[in-house]
């Protein structure tokens, strides 16, 4: 288990960050993920391996005025 924007998430864990990203709908583009604390690189999202425990805070650009 491990916790995105306070949701707790089942049976995920040694998943991909860029794989969960996909499948979760996030463009890639427009987001800036922070795992416990630290914010992870756009370039290392395909080589997180999420883990038992994680905190994972993702946040999502909107343009506008």
């Amino acid at each position: 288990m491990f916790i995105v924007n306070g949701k707790e998430i089942e049976n995920s864990d040694g998943i991909l960050l860029e794989k969960y990203i996909n499948e979760n709908g996030f463009k890639k583009e427009r987001i800036a993920v922070e795992i416990n604390g630290v914010i992870i690189k756009k370039s290392d999202y395909s080589n997180y391996v999420i883990n038992k425990g994680d905190n994972i805070i993702i946040v999502s650009f909107v343009g506008g005025g």
